[in-house]
């Protein structure tokens, strides 16, 4: 892997780093357990790693896969999907966070409702135990989660900005940026640096990220697969 930035495959920099607890997998693949996320991942593209990688892919449950270079085929498995993203990093001083006095944290005893916001508004993948892979927060209204931000893929001295998402009856108020601000702020705190993923053609997200101070780092590649049912 000589000099491989852990960016390039976050996925199985996390995996085999800070997210190892969340982890199913041995050898050369790893993926997230399926309640906490859909992706998986391998150190390089070796055909022992895409056989491994596609092992770990349970039937009618899609697998993600994004990495910097092309993602080849996983033996076995039908593509459902292939489509080019960016990746994003923060450059320069971190976003403005005065946000709604209302910005809580958000645990376990939130997971439902967490869900629910996330099927409703879909963020990208997201699980019953994502909240598991590092904080999030989040804004309520008249009782209900209007609104969460989080992390998501943790490679060393990195963390990604993910499940962004406002429900339909709260937009338009700037609770999705604000939340984003809160998080990055509080990723920098630590000393680690934001990063995020978008679908290339998103240019109205792109922009929005670029407001918060986020730059293209490197263009990335996303698949999808999943493994059919023998009949």
């Amino acid at each position: 892997m000589g000099g491989l930035n852990p960016l390039d495959r976050p996925a199985w920099a996390s995996l085999t780093g800070t997210h190892a607890h969340l982890a199913q997998g041995h050898g050369p693949a790893r993926r997230y357990r399926p309640e906490v996320n859909v992706f998986v991942a391998g150190p390089d593209d070796e055909p022992e790693t895409l056989a491994a990688m596609a092992g770990l892919a349970r039937p009618r449950d899609p697998v993600f896969v994004v990495q910097a270079a092309p993602v080849p085929d996983l033996p076995g498995l039908a593509v459902r999907l292939r489509r080019p993203a960016v990746q994003m990093v923060i450059a320069g001083e971190a976003p403005r966070a005065d946000g709604p006095d209302e910005i809580v944290q958000l645990g376990e005893a939130d997971a439902a409702a967490m869900l629910d916001l996330a099927t409703l508004t879909e963020p990208g993948p997201f699980r019953r135990d994502t909240g598991l892979m590092g904080h999030f927060v989040g804004v309520r209204r008249d009782g209900r989660l209007a609104a969460m931000a989080g992390e998501r893929m943790h490679p060393p001295g990195h963390v990604e900005l993910s499940g962004v998402c406002t429900h339909p009856d709260f937009r338009g108020q700037g609770l999705g940026g604000r939340l984003s601000a809160h998080v990055i702020r509080a990723i920098l705190a630590r000393g680690e640096t934001p990063f995020l993923h978008a679908w290339k053609d998103n240019s109205g997200a792109i922009a929005l990220y670029e407001k918060l101070g986020y730059r293209v780092r490197c263009d990335m590649n996303v698949a999808v697969f999943e493994r059919c049912p023998e009949t």
